[in-house]
């Protein structure tokens, strides 16, 4: 029954739709950090980050992606809106990079024009492990320059994140050249002449691919068809020198800079715009099941998109499987949500005093929770307890009277009675100042 049909009784707890899934607190400390590791490696690049509107019109990925890619043909989520025009939410951020580069003019700006984002997309495809309908990638593109050097760069760039986040012994990178558009379609023919009257063994996808895209019958995964991928002709066979050029230049860069690679002749990439240089991050034991990240060079699509001819390289990885990849491995990520203070009160007027209090305690760098319900103060530690307080502050009517508080060590047991004007400085003694959590707004710049 098609989604729209399906009826939810009245009383039944809503789902979240298929493919999709909520960001509970213990992702989002994975997410903070990695968008915090890539924040500081675009910072130290000299990127800068873009955010593309969540929809564009469909035309823009329908020109750029290829109107025979999976994403169009399958994969988008397309809506008419009020006036008829077609849209989609964004299945993927280059495109949406590329209209924004031509329509706000950063063609005149210094080139080449470094850019990152951390954004979500969304693709209806077949959801697995690592894969949703709603996903989060990072990405970095450099338009405006044409030097392998670049690709290089980039590939560096990618690795030294995933070094960061403490995976990058888990894959390995995959590289090849696919030419410029008019080497591809000259070995597309071949590759149309090879698998013919061999269409009985492909695959229903690879049928349609066939006469629309016949370069991605190298990367499918069916066994039947990998099998006569392996037989097919070989793209360097049939490249550019132009192409051969920019590749064995680009692999001496990485040579230099110490980066392993396999090169890998059916590694094409799904999307249409690419050119010479692809390359993924394959697992070392699962291989492009498991991949999690790719890019290459798309010095055609700025051209595409109504813009004059503009060399251009980008990356993009997905976020909810690098995470999934991160706690196979076990790897925890730092996190700064545990509190310091638990503030327990008896009354309404102690109520009162712990509110201020509770606010100079935040501004001062503690982390602080409290004046919670009507509760008596045993339950309010118990509470202080399930929260991982280290110090709770309780306040009660003799407290208020004679203008104290009683600091107590949750772990210890052991508690001191201080005055009320002092409760803050000898909580800040007690925490050390290494562990505050300091607000400065000028230095929060990303």
């Amino acid at each position: 029954m098609p989604d729209d049909k399906v009826k939810i009784p009245k009383n039944q707890q809503f789902q979240t739709p298929k493919g999709v899934h909520d960001i509970l607190p213990e992702d989002h400390d994975y997410f903070t950090y990695i968008k915090k590791v890539v924040r500081h490696r675009a910072r130290q690049a000299g990127f800068r980050r873009i955010s593309t509107p969540m929809f564009e019109f469909t035309d823009v990925f329908k020109r750029s992606i290829g109107e025979a890619s999976d994403i169009v043909t399958k994969e988008m989520y397309t809506f008419p809106d009020q006036k008829g025009r077609s849209l989609t939410l964004k299945p993927e951020s280059t495109a949406g990079v590329v209209r924004s580069y031509l329509q706000n003019n950063l063609n005149q700006w210094p080139q080449p024009v470094l850019l990152y984002y951390i954004e979500p997309h969304f693709r209806y495809d077949r959801p697995q492990k690592g894969r949703y309908r709603q996903f989060w990638q990072f990405g970095f593109e450099i338009i405006g320059e044409t030097d392998p050097a670049l690709d290089a760069q980039l590939i560096q760039l990618a690795m030294k994140i995933y070094e960061d986040l403490g995976i990058n012994d888990f894959f390995s990178l995959q590289l090849n050249t696919i030419g410029t558009p008019e080497s591809r379609k000259k070995y597309m023919q071949v590759l149309q002449d090879y698998y013919a009257g061999k269409e009985r063994s492909l695959c229903e996808d690879c049928k349609y691919r066939l006469d629309k895209n016949p370069m991605r019958l190298l990367d499918c995964k069916a066994e039947d068809c990998q099998i006569l991928a392996s037989l097919a002709p070989k793209m360097t066979d049939y490249l550019d020198k132009e192409s051969v050029e920019h590749y064995a230049e680009l692999k001496g860069y990485l040579d230099e800079i110490g980066i392993e690679y396999t090169e890998n002749a059916k590694l094409v990439r799904g999307l249409d715009y690419y050119t010479k240089t692809v390359f993924e991050f394959w697992d070392k034991t699962e291989g492009a099941q498991n991949a999690i990240g790719g890019g290459g060079r798309y010095d055609g699509l700025v051209e595409l998109m109504g813009g004059q001819p503009t060399p251009a390289v980008g990356f993009a990885a997905g976020m909810e499987r690098i995470i999934a990849n991160m706690k196979r491995e076990k790897i925890r990520v730092p996190k700064k949500d545990e509190l310091h203070v638990f503030v327990a009160q008896l009354g309404i007027e102690a109520k009162k005093k712990c509110l201020p209090l509770i606010d100079e305690m935040r501004d001062a760098g503690l982390k602080t929770m409290g004046a919670l319900g009507k509760g008596a103060i045993n339950i309010q530690l118990k509470l202080a307890d399930k929260f991982k307080a280290p110090y709770a502050v309780l306040i009660g009517i003799t407290e208020v009277r004679e203008r104290t508080a009683i600091i107590r060590d949750m772990k210890r047991g052991v508690q001191e009675k201080v005055n009320f004007d002092q409760i803050t400085d000898r909580l800040l003694e007690l925490i050390g100042e290494e562990n505050l959590d300091k607000y400065h707004p000028g230095e929060l710049l990303y």
